[in-house]
């Protein structure tokens, strides 16, 4: 096995670097010879030479199809670098976009000893009825349709036996590929190649573990439970592992067969519509969202109780946001809508993206250059998520560090536009967006906003008032010493802070107690 292991590599790395110079993925770096001077020139000449190999076609389609060679881990690497528009050229992020993830699945054998190594039992004995057939096979797992002792029908998913390994050694792969590139190509610091893989790393272990996704999915069903708009299967704890997860078989059409939503009649328009609305509320409601929301994992449901709402699939990949990231957003958004672009900077510097010492003039008018010609077009041709790459790339350039959660945010942006065009063309994004944006910052900064802080502070209130004499007198029994009245003044000052709350709070149910009086 020792020495197994070494030429499995071996093999593997030779089988890279053949895919890699059958496509030309050398002549990529090659073509910049600027980067490596005369060597750089002497190599590219010596490649050029090679007429052998076909490069007719354009690089970026070269690429994807070198991953694709290379099997599901590589297109998975490839789905994922496409998100990093902020740092590939759009060329190579528009085609690796097209990546598919289709692997052919495992043996039903497989399977089945799977869950029997899971739950210690025959599988009859845990469904009573189980299909050994799959109905979706992926790079990391499958999933097969069931039903459950009591009845219920379920779809099991199934992690693919044996995958740890071959992740492992592919990830290692690309680690030396990307320290290769980031030493030997001085472009290749930029695009940070370590850092892009060791997100892949991280993004891909966490599929493995089935548990997680399983919490995932509950999480928005959860944030989703009184919704119209959008349905989330139930979660089956007692029959879910690490390598398996049960959920609530989910019936519907994929959002992507227009014609039949048509046909079983769905307000396609609507359903466009209600897209945005799902996608905005997870952003700046929850902080939490779908993050790999491409209509292959999208169905609408058409029966009687839920029709003509969406229904979410695979939750392997979701992303989450702070209230200064919505509060980043949602103020760079609407400062977008109005052109305000000072705002934008202004925004950038107060959340910390960009350096303090950022000159808010100079980075206005590079917004304003990249934007501006973007709104010459209607508002309904503007990409949302083409407008929020453009600031990504703008903002590095002034060292602003784009964080990973903004990157899913901003793939997830580009799937929901793209799937409510597809459904509507005349959809309006912006017109769609603005009015919740509008009403989510006056939740946060006006009226609503007061309220619902002051209701998030009260019980810190409740514990620290009645505790602030015992402070003080724990103060003065200390003694004299440095500083000892300046601690008194700041209790004295917090308790007359406190008090002016409470004031204002009485004075708010106050004022809402006579008017409900009134009314």
């Amino acid at each position: 096995m020792s020495l197994q292991t070494p030429l499995v590599r071996l093999f593997r790395l030779l089988r890279i670097a053949r895919v890699a110079y059958r496509y030309g993925l050398d002549r990529m770096i090659l073509d910049n010879e600027s980067t490596f001077g005369a060597w750089g020139r002497m190599l590219l000449a010596a490649n050029r030479l090679m007429v052998w190999r076909d490069l007719s076609q354009p690089r970026a389609v070269r690429l994807r199809q070198a991953l694709e060679d290379l099997g599901p881990i590589f297109v998975k690497f490839g789905q994922v670098l496409s998100t990093r528009r902020d740092l590939l050229p759009l060329d190579l992020a528009e085609e690796l976009a097209k990546l598919q993830d289709r692997v052919p699945p495992f043996a039903s054998d497989l399977a089945m000893a799977e869950l029997e190594r899971t739950y210690g039992k025959p599988v009859h004995e845990v469904f009573t009825e189980f299909a050994r057939e799959p109905v979706a096979s992926a790079s990391v797992a499958q999933v097969h349709f069931a039903v459950l002792p009591d009845g219920r029908e379920v779809a099991v998913k199934i992690l693919r036996p044996g995958i740890k390994p071959v992740i492992d050694h592919d990830i290692a792969l690309l680690q030396a590929a990307a320290s290769l590139l980031e030493t030997l190509w001085p472009d290749g610091r930029r695009l940070k190649p370590r850092e892009v893989v060791a997100e892949f790393d991280k993004y891909l272990h966490d599929e493995l573990d089935l548990m997680r996704e399983a919490a995932n999915c509950s999480q928005l069903r959860r944030n989703f439970a009184d919704s119209e708009l959008l349905v989330v299967p139930e979660v089956y704890w007692d029959w879910c592992a690490q390598s398996v997860m049960v959920m609530e078989r989910m019936h519907g059409i994929p959002v992507s067969q227009t014609e039949a939503l048509l046909a079983a009649g769905v307000d396609v328009p609507r359903l466009a519509r209600a897209g945005v609305e799902i996608f905005f509320t997870q952003v700046f409601r929850d902080g939490f969202f779908h993050a790999d929301m491409h209509p292959g994992n999208i169905f609408v449901a058409v029966d009687a109780a839920r029709k003509g709402r969406y229904i979410a699939l695979d939750f392997g990949i979701v992303g989450t946001l702070t209230d200064v990231d919505k509060n980043y957003l949602a103020q760079n958004f609407l400062a977008f809508f109005r052109r305000d672009y000072k705002r934008v900077a202004e925004v950038h510097i107060e959340s910390g993206w960009a350096p303090k010492e950022t000159r808010v003039d100079e980075f206005e008018a590079a917004i304003r250059a990249v934007c501006e010609p973007i709104f010459d077009r209607p508002l309904k041709e503007i990409s949302f998520g083409r407008v929020l790459l453009r600031l990504f790339q703008t903002s590095r350039r002034f060292n602003v560090e784009v964080q990973p959660q903004l990157v899913l945010l901003q793939k997830t942006l580009l799937n929901i536009e793209g799937l409510g065009r597809e459904l509507d063309p005349e959809l309006d994004l912006w017109k769609t967006a603005k009015p919740y944006l509008e009403r989510w910052m006056s939740e946060q900064l006006g009226w609503r906003g007061l309220v619902n802080n002051l209701k998030r502070e009260a019980p810190s209130w409740a514990s620290l008032i009645p505790a602030l004499p015992r402070l003080a007198h724990q103060a003065l029994s200390v003694g004299r010493h440095d500083g000892l009245l300046a601690e008194i003044d700041a209790l004295r000052a917090e308790q007359a802070r406190q008090s002016r709350l409470l004031a204002l709070v009485a004075v708010l149910l106050g004022g809402i107690l006579a008017a409900l009086l009134l009314n």
